[in-house]
């Protein structure tokens, strides 16, 4: 999938403060929060509704107090409705020690927006003898 034109839904743009890639919609970098414009709510016919937590996750682990430490790899993948992984990165690594604990936090944001593009059809698989 080609990477979507400035103005469309899914453009992005690097954070000044960051330089994390955001969203070029982005009031607010969801990686530092640093406000990036200031944006006055819209109102009335074509107005936009403001973000909404689509899915969000939490979970701890706890190293038992015994044993050597544990080494840690925190992985995020993202994949298409067929299957396809979009993007993965490594988000943090670390250890634990004994008795140490980590929490995660997993949020998505999702934000209307009033682009009206149809995903493409995809191609069809003819059957071959």
């Amino acid at each position: 999938m080609a990477a979507p034109k400035p103005g469309m839904a899914g453009a992005t743009r690097t954070c000044p403060h960051c330089k994390t890639t955001i969203l070029e919609s982005a009031s607010i970098c969801p990686s530092c929060k640093h406000y990036l414009r200031f944006d006055t709510p819209r109102t009335g016919p074509g107005a936009v509704p403001s973000s909404t937590t689509a899915l969000q996750v939490e979970g701890m682990i706890r190293h038992p107090a015994e044993g050597g430490a544990w080494e840690y790899s925190v992985v995020l993948s993202v994949r298409d409705d067929e299957g396809t992984e979009v993007t993965r990165h490594v988000v943090g690594v670390g250890a634990m020690l004994a008795g140490e604990e980590r929490t995660f936090h997993l949020s998505v944001e999702v934000t209307p927006t009033n682009d009206m593009r149809k995903p493409a059809k995809p191609a069809k698989r003819g059957l071959r003898h």
